[in-house]
């Protein structure tokens, strides 16, 4: 049987990773004054304005006004040509503490006691549900469409600040579509993107260069046939980007920070979250799990789900789905799960190290499939043990 899979991703300057990026940096710099802080910061952007809002405990100062101008800077707005840029826009704050009954969950879970196992301590810092995949179709254990979109999206970025096309600006969106026949993937059946550029370069121009400096130098051309379709600024014309052309909001790109929809997605985003908001530090675990056990070669592709009620450390539930490719059915997986990974909130912290700032990096071009030191749960370092089973 044959079908279609499509996965997208965005480029950093896109309105919402502008958002995301933001929201990251100011809990990296609470983070790195103080270990222990309790961030839930989102973003607002359009034109001219961004807007920080949300809950924040800390002992460290973070300067937002700066914070928000360096990283629009650092993104590549910096012509006031474009409508936004880092010297220009305004910055407004509303953040107020966090709610002393969530922080009272979190800091102590419902099931501690004195004595008892230190990390029963922290319970979760919200109810939800979090998802971790992986599969072996790629060395990044990812499918290749999520692979190539998230690859295309960062391409995208490296020729416009490398000046190798300098008539590029910071908004763009990459999608791949490809074709598989019994689950084997076949061939590539289209591929967009779409890029912000200056007025006066031609639609002719920015296909061809983009064709030749970025399809070209991540695509496999294998996979490309004579019926693959690429559309380049299928519009026509994109100058007007950015939050001039479009409003950003931090955590409304979830599918493309997860698995493009390959996998099921959790309910709550990730940026701008410290560690304690499982949202994050759960999906983070999840996706370390899957992917160890995948290598480990216990499945071929593999589906985690967990899920909290708020401030307490145990996951309600877990399962594994294994979609008909494991080595064991999906129970002994599980098993094989829980004897070896380990979802309260506490030891997710200590076992991935996440109380570093780390964060404003995985803000853009995906949380997963990064091979950066940054990126703990993205090792391997579980397989051997696994492959004891």
């Amino acid at each position: 049987m044959r079908k279609l899979i499509t996965s997208e991703s965005v480029t950093e300057g896109h309105p919402d990773k502008v958002c995301d990026q933001i929201s990251d940096a100011i809990l990296d710099e609470c983070l790195r004054q103080d270990k222990n802080s309790r961030v839930a910061c989102e973003t607002v952007t359009t034109t001219g304005l961004v807007l920080v809002v949300g809950e924040i405990s800390t002992e460290a100062y973070a300067p937002i006004e700066s914070i928000v101008r360096e990283t629009i800077k650092e993104i590549g707005y910096t012509d006031g040509d474009t409508g936004f840029d880092y010297e220009n826009v305004a910055v407004l704050t509303s953040l107020i503490e966090q709610s002393a009954d969530i922080a009272q969950g979190v800091d102590k879970a419902s099931e501690y006691k004195e004595g008892s196992d230190p990390f029963d301590q922290i319970g979760a810092g919200d109810q939800g549900m979090v998802f971790g995949y992986a599969d072996n179709e790629t060395d990044l254990y990812l499918p290749v469409s999520v692979a190539m979109a998230q690859a295309l999206a960062k391409r995208l970025a490296q020729v416009r600040k490398e000046g190798i096309l300098d008539y590029l600006r910071p908004d763009g969106k990459t999608q791949v579509t490809v074709e598989y026949d019994d689950d084997k993937l076949v061939r590539i059946d289209s591929i967009v993107i779409s890029s912000q550029h200056k007025e006066e370069v031609s639609l002719e121009k920015i296909r061809e260069d983009i064709i030749n400096h970025v399809i070209k130098a991540v695509v496999d051309e294998k996979l490309i046939d004579e019926n693959t379709k690429i559309y380049i600024n299928p519009t026509g014309k994109f100058v007007i980007g950015g939050p001039k052309g479009d409003s950003g909001l931090t955590g409304r790109k979830i599918i493309v920070d997860s698995y493009g929809g390959y996998s099921k997605a959790g309910g709550g985003a990730f940026s701008g979250k410290d560690p304690t908001k499982v949202d994050r530090s759960a999906a983070y675990m999840a996706r370390f799990a899957a992917k160890n056990m995948v290598a480990a070669g216990l499945a071929d592709k593999l589906e985690i789900g967990v899920s909290y009620a708020i401030g307490v450390a145990k996951p309600l539930s877990i399962y594994v789905d294994s979609f008909g490719t494991g080595k064991y059915d999906d129970e002994k997986l599980l098993e094989i799960l829980e004897e070896n990974f380990d979802f309260r909130p506490a030891a997710i912290i200590a076992n991935l190290d996440l109380r570093r700032p780390i964060y404003k990096k995985t803000a853009a071009y995906g949380h997963f499939g990064r091979d950066e030191e940054e990126f703990t749960w993205e090792r391997l370092d579980k397989v051997q043990d696994l492959k004891n089973y």
